[in-house]
């Protein structure tokens, strides 16, 4: 496995004799002409000050969409297009095939340079600012506003474009939803059809913010993929770790949850007060190209969901879990295309060594089962913690599912006693809601490695793996991000201890697909950095990765990379090629 702290250095070289290699995906001996070899690390973009790469989306033919997410009130620069970025923006990179060759884009030097977003090829389309108005529809205040439940008041007008899933109609028309990330989260649906002259046009007729009034309303919105049936599914990042404090006086993005099921903005808690088990699922958008109709599955358990990806089978599902301490999970669906019912499962992490130096990270993985369940069922677990408020907190108590049942129940599956209380506990509820509902704890409980960091995006290529698992084409792989590797994964305790301060910058892990689309192991394949603390612009060198966090993956294995990092003075879109 090669590394890009040793292939970033050996760029220059690289290019100058690759004239005689074929570019990705081509044939040399075929070709007359054969284009030279891009780089491990190709830069495509690079983001106006202040903003982070959201939103990656790899169209059929090879046109980009990615969003500029909270640009800095500094961007005065207009673009050839007569666009400044002070707001955020969703966007779409296009009159190109991300997959053909082109020159990377430069670092930008001046401050003009640093203002707008500049591209390696094809041109970067303004679908979207936040607040824009769309023309007639329903809604106050335009795209990303976030809307109360009846849509009577605006409690904002969101800055934090996130996931971008596509929903094609046809060659030159489909539906663009994008999550706002927030508390309460939102999503746009754009639909959009393509001019004449080849450029993709927002029907403002047709533009809207979903209705998530069915479903209680969203939580930070964050990544999200399209089902293999066509299907977005929009991940609620809970960042919500102690659920005992959720009621507590004046807690965080509660009290806007509170005004969104009141219908007002005047923190009505006593009359729509929310409760926490509603919120940290992933929610899936039946129904896209007409009326659509979220779904919230409960099944897929409870925590900082980063990112969901269903496999060709349409029943194994891989999530990502964003935060510090945290997990990767998987879950299988008991029929194909039906996420409502199946079982929930967390890895058990196993270091190759420790310590291990980051840049050579390898684990086996094994899954743990957490338990079986259905939408239905744990709905109605959910029930039971209705009506909770402010006035129902006390200090150090809990109001809802506590640290001692959590404990009796995991006592209870494995049948040991893991308090040191000399006795197996009973199982206090008779049934298996603390794996859906606390989904972390329980599975830490019962063995999972609750120890990553910074869980970002998980993805596939559908055709490969498909086709990789078939036996019908080449080793297919399950890429997921981790934009800081620190805390937990850098200590000297547990099950993970890495060593190399380029871990700070972040890093793509790969998990080989095996039969059955199970996967067994993690390793790294593009460490960040380097990391260079005494470069106050950029801590992480421009020539590398530095928080990497949305991923998409070409259909020639090609890896895109977004990032989100403070540590680069702009952020950047990348082309990794693991192979090269």
């Amino acid at each position: 496995m090669s590394l890009r702290n040793d292939a970033f250095k050996l760029g220059a070289l690289a290019v100058a004799i690759s004239m005689a290699v074929t570019g990705c995906g081509s044939d040399s001996d075929n070709d007359p002409d054969p284009q030279p070899q891009m780089e491990r690390l190709t830069r495509i973009a690079t983001l106006p000050l202040g903003s982070e790469a959201t939103g990656l989306f790899m169209k059929e033919d090879g046109e980009v969409f990615t969003n500029i997410q909270h640009p800095s009130d500094a961007n005065v620069t207009q673009d050839e297009s007569g666009h400044t970025y002070t707001l955020a923006t969703v966007g779409l990179i296009e009159g190109m095939d991300i997959h053909d060759y082109f020159e990377p884009v430069s670092v930008p030097e001046t401050d003009e340079e640093k203002q707008i977003m500049r591209v390696a090829v094809g041109r970067y389309n303004v679908l979207g600012q936040q607040g824009n108005d769309w023309g007639g529809a329903p809604e106050p205040s335009g795209l990303g506003a976030i809307n109360v439940k009846d849509g009577s008041a605006t409690i904002r007008v969101s800055n934090d474009p996130d996931f971008n899933g596509w929903v094609p109609v046809s060659e030159n028309e489909g539906y663009l939803f994008t999550n706002w990330e927030d508390r309460p989260g939102g999503m746009s649906r754009l639909h959009l059809i393509r001019t004449a002259e080849g450029s993709w046009e927002v029907q403002n007729n047709d533009a809207t913010m979903v209705d998530f009034s069915a479903v209680h309303g969203t939580w930070v919105n964050c990544f999200g993929t399209v089902s293999p049936w066509n299907t977005p599914l929009t991940s609620e990042e809970l960042y919500f770790d102690d659920t005992a404090n959720w009621n507590a006086p004046n807690e965080g993005g509660v009290q806007d949850l509170a005004d969104y099921l009141a219908g007002k903005t005047d923190s009505s808690y006593t009359t729509a007060y929310p409760n926490p088990y509603h919120y940290g699922y992933i929610v899936e958008i039946t129904n896209p190209t007409d009326t659509p109709a979220p779904v919230k599955h409960f099944t897929l358990g409870r925590y900082s969901h980063e990112n969901a990806v269903v496999m060709p089978d349409q029943k194994t599902v891989y999530m990502s879990d964003d935060g510090g301490g945290v997990i990767m999970f998987k879950f299988v669906a008991d029929e194909a295309g039906n996420l409502g019912s199946g079982t929930l499962y967390a890895a058990k992490a196993t270091s190759d060594s420790i310590p291990m130096d980051a840049a050579q990270a390898g684990f086996d993985l094994e899954w743990i089962e957490l338990a079986h369940g259905t939408n239905a069922e744990i709905q109605s677990w959910v029930a039971d913690y209705d009506g909770i408020t402010v006035a129902d907190y006390v200090e150090g108590e809990n109001s809802y599912i506590s640290e001692q049942q959590i404990n009796d129940w995991a006592e209870s599956k494995l049948d040991e006693d893991l308090d040191g209380s000399g006795d197996v506990a009973a199982n206090p509820f008779g049934d298996d809601r603390v794996a859906f509902l606390e989904s972390r704890k329980a599975a830490v409980k019962l063995g999972a490695t609750g120890e990553f960091n910074k869980m970002e995006g998980i993805n596939i290529n559908l055709t490969l793996a498909e086709a990789s698992v078939e036996g019908d084409g080449e080793q297919a792989y399950v890429y997921v991000a981790m934009s800081d590797i620190s805390g937990t994964m850098l200590d000297e305790e547990g099950a993970i201890q890495l060593t190399n301060d380029d871990a700070r910058c972040g890093g793509v892990f790969r998990m080989p697909l095996q039969a059955g689309y199970d996967v067994a192991r993690l390793e790294m394949v593009e460490l960040g950095g380097p990391y260079q603390p005494t470069d106050e612009a950029n801590t992480c060198s421009v020539d590398g990765l530095s928080g990497p966090d949305n991923v998409a993956v070409m259909n020639d294995g090609r890896i895109l990379i977004g990032e989100d990092t403070g540590n680069h003075e702009n952020n950047m879109v990348w082309l990794l090629d693991p192979e090269s």
